[in-house]
């Protein structure tokens, strides 16, 4: 069906609105009430696992891929909007016709014609790759921050252990003794340890290596 309709709010600016997102398909459907036909896009055909000509769009089919734990609140969704009309969003789970579980961003409105709704239209953005992306990069981000922390508190050890004489575990013990008492992190302790360690370094050249750090542990 050809319709002159435009949408309450303009499609095509929702969609140029969502092109920075990475890897995120985007289909579209419209859905008017007098025939009561689906139109999708090939992308929304591609997201649930199909070609165009496939299978017919209906409410009925599309539901079947809404996972079951999302598939009330998705009806209650698209019954607010035909009924009440939108904008309005909601994430949800669908499973294409391979098994592969996407996660989505359904929002839709009504579409308008001289002040009377004649229909639906609705985009889906497909966000399964982006939110991986995203865990995959926080992933990454925490393994490196891990290493970081690790690497300071070795470092804060060796100095413990060097200027001391305490083994590698009498050293940690009294990082995390210490960390305890003051109720801060062990990395946060190890940093100030070798901050200070240093500036005792550079300023008292003549003190015994032994001394300054006894007087570290006083200023801790």
């Amino acid at each position: 069906m050809t319709s002159t309709t435009e949408p309450a709010v303009s499609l095509s600016g929702v969609v140029s609105s969502i092109e920075y997102f990475v890897d995120c398909p985007t289909g579209t459907v419209e859905h008017y009430f007098a025939d009561g036909v689906f139109h999708w896009s090939d992308e929304l055909y591609r997201i649930h696992g199909y070609e165009r000509g496939d299978v017919v769009p209906t409410l009925e089919l599309g539901m079947s891929h809404i996972e079951p734990a999302d598939r009330d609140a998705v009806q209650a969704f698209w019954t607010s909007v035909t009924t009440s009309g939108g904008p309005s969003s909601i994430y949800a789970s669908i499973r294409d016709l391979n098994g592969r579980v996407h996660k989505v961003l359904l929002s839709a409105d009504l579409i308008v014609q001289d002040t009377e709704p004649t229909g639906v239209w609705g985009l889906v953005v497909d966000l399964t790759q982006s939110i991986h992306a995203d865990r995959h990069q926080l992933a990454n981000e925490a393994v490196a921050a891990s290493a970081l922390s690790r690497a300071v508190i070795e470092k804060a050890k060796g100095i413990l252990m060097g200027r001391a004489g305490l083994s590698a575990t009498e050293a940690f013990d009294r990082i995390s003794s210490y960390s305890q008492r003051t109720n801060r992190k062990v990395v946060v302790i190890s940093q100030e340890i070798i901050d200070r360690a240093l500036t005792l370094t550079h300023q008292d050249k003549h003190q015994p290596r032994t001394e300054a750090l006894l007087d570290l542990f006083r200023a801790l």
